[in-house]
């Protein structure tokens, strides 16, 4: 493989190619010896910037790539033009930017990310996973979140969890599993009815969606491995981009990808697999939340 050549993958996202064109300016400047600061110089940018472009946290100006390739002595007209190639691909736009008014920028890479991600695990406590919820159990959670939004606020954000979901029936669709405290499954989020349509909801799921795997972890487990809050965990098909660790807070969410963190996240949803209730018990599990909703006074 020559220096400036890049792979393509099945369900490459914008997000995803532009992480690797990053890495791959990276490579060719350390290649060559040169700090950041010598490579900003030449595109009269910033080292922050450098910093940036190969982060793949920002798009790319063609000018600077081709720049950037003079000085990393990419010459090759077939190699600069691959590159250049991707790097438009990287700065795509991508359904998601249509709802960027209600979609935070951190969120939006968290976007990119799972349509590119081979395998997600998850682990929620507090809500069903985003990715499996009913519309109206998710209208009852941006609600929630958003207290103070207009309905056509509220509609849209609700719209663009919709449309997120399509990820998982598409046609090379991801793996899921999912790992849910059955205490989210017992809180009523939106009314016992909302509640009831999305529990019946999820034994659909998992009865004919051979992709998506959910495990309950039952109230009676006690404390287990995952007692710090709710986390995702992303596998990617391409070998340039590390497994990723997601967490979600109020205003903002990390992302974390070093070996050493990713291992510890990965011990404690291997430990959650084991802690919860068998995959063969789920179906039982929503059947007696639901008859157990049912029974109870409203």
């Amino acid at each position: 493989m020559s220096g400036a050549e890049l792979r393509d993958g099945p369900g490459d996202g914008p997000t995803a190619v532009r992480i690797l064109v990053g890495a791959q300016l990276r490579r060719l400047r350390e290649q060559q010896g040169l700090t950041k600061a010598e490579a900003a110089d030449p595109i009269r940018a910033s080292e922050s910037k450098i910093t940036r472009m190969e982060l793949g946290r920002v798009g790319f100006k063609e000018r600077d790539i081709l720049d950037l390739l003079t000085l990393y002595g990419v010459h090759d007209e077939q190699e600069r033009a691959t590159l250049l190639a991707r790097a438009r691909e990287a700065n795509a736009s991508v359904w998601w930017h249509s709802y960027s008014d209600v979609t935070p920028n951190w969120f939006q890479r968290y976007l990119g990310l799972e349509a590119t991600a081979t395998l997600i695990r998850t682990y929620e406590v507090q809500f069903v996973p985003g990715l499996l919820q009913t519309e109206e159990y998710a209208r009852a959670v941006v609600r929630l979140g958003h207290g103070s939004a207009r309905e056509d606020e509220v509609a849209r954000r609700v719209r663009l969890r919709m449309e997120r979901q399509q990820v998982l029936t598409r046609p090379d669709p991801p793996m899921l599993w999912a790992v849910v405290d059955e205490a989210a499954l017992r809180r009523p989020v939106g009314g016992p009815e909302v509640m009831r349509d999305q529990l019946e909801a999820l034994i659909g799921i998992v009865t004919k969606m051979p992709n998506v795997k959910l495990q309950v972890v039952p109230l009676a487990a006690g404390g287990h491995a995952a007692a710090g809050g709710a986390f995702s965990i992303l596998r990617f098909p391409q070998p340039e981009l590390a497994d990723l660790v997601y967490i979600e807070q109020l205003t903002s969410a990390l992302y974390l990808d070093k070996r050493e963190d990713v291992d510890c996240y990965f011990e404690a949803v291997n430990r959650l697999f084991i802690e919860a209730a068998p995959l063969k018990d789920t179906f039982q599990i929503l059947d007696r939340i639901i008859r157990d909703l049912d029974e109870a006074p409203h």
